[in-house]
């Protein structure tokens, strides 16, 4: 049943483009799985999409077949089959090719079990997943190792130098971990903490942020007590110290311009003590009602949503402190959504002006002396850095603004005004920050 789930998962993926959570949480809606169930199909599931390259290269070694001459969905069960031989320990390889052998009959692919047999068979009698010559081509070689196609190794081997791309490639494998932000409106980190336990939930403080807690050994966050009385939201720690950034006090006004689902609005209203106004916009009418029914849910009521286009919209008010959490390439949370590293178009070069749209007309509405703060969940220098330096160019009405960078370690030289988070070194998402002041 594990398997079965995993695999109508994994064809949806496929064909529809679509995005992995997404996907798995409709497909566990609909199967009657065991909490021991869905925890091996998600960590087979997530496994072949995080080693795709790598499972593909070694199908193509062992296999006599040419791949267009392969069902798509024999293909993914070619998939799941080496994944479970060479990666969970806990299944024996006789389980894996005998189960793999029994997807293709109960999906109409009975003509397929003696290729798919003898191809795990081959599989099982290896050591280790075969690799690419690295002699013949470090960039090829690190593309199978680590599942990442070439031009983007080779683009942040550039950005970003050989280490700390290395480091940044070895931290991409395994689902990172589940925050939550402390609804200060209503408990205390201390009580929460308490309260999880109590629950059965391990939590434990994140040493990069306060008021956030590290969970885990939970299953379903919605039906938790504690997330139900509003007492925490999930977001990762790299928004909230996206949120610290921005500085706002209670009494200010406050635009976050591309807001939805909500998250950094609703711990702007937390450092705020639920005193001034949030408007919280974003593109679609049905994504500001995530933002609306979250608040309702934390007990916050200063926020105020507009369904706009953040690059055109000329009726906002001035404000205290703007913040653009642009749409991005969504290259620092890999990790959360394992299938946009394999993303034909992924906008590398076509984001950065609509970003820079964003940033230029939300500028208008910052108060003398306020802030302004850019950011993005992806590492990509002409979304990030050239953007900002671009801005400061062309708008000599503002300047660098320095930030308290606390216990954050840098991993590249920025200016002062800039910080970019790496996974593999700030435990967070990928992430950019750039704070700006009106003179």
């Amino acid at each position: 049943m594990s398997r079965q789930a995993t695999l109508e998962a994994l064809v949806r993926v496929q064909e529809n483009a679509s995005y992995s959570n997404i996907v798995l949480d409709h497909i566990f809606s609909k199967k009657n799985l065991s909490a021991k169930d869905k925890s091996f199909a998600s960590a087979l599931f997530y496994g072949v999409i995080e080693k795709k390259l790598l499972l593909d290269y070694n199908i193509s070694r062992l296999s006599d077949i040419r791949p267009d001459k392969i069902s798509p969905e024999v293909w993914i069960i070619l998939q799941m089959g080496l994944y479970q031989i060479f990666f969970m320990s806990s299944v024996p390889d006789a389980a894996a090719v005998n189960e793999s052998v029994n997807l293709c009959k109960v999906n109409h692919h009975r003509s397929a079990s003696g290729y798919v047999n003898g191809v795990l068979r081959a599989a099982a009698k290896l050591d280790a997943p075969m690799l690419p010559n690295i002699k013949k081509g470090k960039n090829k070689y690190y593309s199978v190792k680590y599942s990442t196609p070439e031009y983007l190794i080779q683009y942040w081997r550039q950005c970003y130098g050989d280490e700390n791309t290395m480091s940044l490639l070895r931290s991409l494998d395994g689902r990172p971990p589940l925050c939550a932000r402390v609804n200060t409106l209503k408990t205390t980190a201390d009580e929460l903490k308490k309260s999880f336990e109590k629950s059965g939930v391990t939590a434990e403080f994140s040493d990069t942020v306060e008021n956030c807690l590290l969970l885990s050994k939970t299953d379903s966050v919605e039906k938790l007590r504690q997330y139900q009385d509003g007492l925490f939201h999930i977001q990762d720690t790299a928004s909230q110290i996206c949120c610290r950034l921005l500085s706002a006090k209670k009494g200010d006004t406050v635009l976050d311009v591309c807001a939805a689902p909500g998250g950094k609005s609703f711990t702007l209203a937390e450092y705020m003590e639920n005193c001034g106004t949030i408007i919280s916009c974003d593109l679609y009418d049905s994504r500001l009602s995530l933002i609306q029914n979250g608040a309702q849910r934390l007990g916050i009521d200063m926020i105020r949503t507009v369904a706009c286009n953040s690059a055109e919209y000329d009726d906002f008010p001035l404000a205290d402190r703007v913040l653009c959490d642009v749409p991005c390439s969504g290259l620092g949370i890999i990790r959360r959504k394992p299938e946009l590293r394999y993303k034909e178009n992924i906008g590398l070069d076509t984001l950065p002006e609509i970003q820079y749209a964003i940033l230029c007309n939300c500028a208008r509405f910052v108060k003398s002396g306020g802030l302004l703060l850019y950011s993005t969940c992806t590492l990509n220098p002409k979304e990030n850095n050239e953007n900002v330096r671009r801005f400061l160019l062309e708008h000599n009405d503002f300047e660098e603004y320095e930030i308290d960078t606390g216990n954050i370690q840098r991993c590249i030289e920025e200016r002062k005004n800039e910080l970019t988070l790496f996974p593999h070194k700030n435990h967070t998402d990928g992430f950019f920050i750039s704070v700006l002041k009106r003179k």
